[in-house]
């Protein structure tokens, strides 16, 4: 039981380094992106509306 555990032990930092960290590279904002932003925003105002009129109907 303690040769797998051993093995393993010395086998993982190896596994781990293999491959080198590649930073993520950002994508533009598509027209589609800024679209549902847009929609989103537009409905989270509407929101913050209705919560606003029902608070200041009590």
């Amino acid at each position: 039981m303690r040769l797998p555990l051993i093995l393993f032990a010395i086998l993982t930092p190896a596994l781990a380094a293999t491959e080198t960290f590649q930073r993520p590279i950002p994508q533009p904002q598509t027209a589609e992106a800024e679209l549902a932003y847009l929609a989103a925003s537009l409905i989270f105002l509407a929101a913050l509306v209705a919560v606003q009129w029902l608070v200041s109907r009590r």
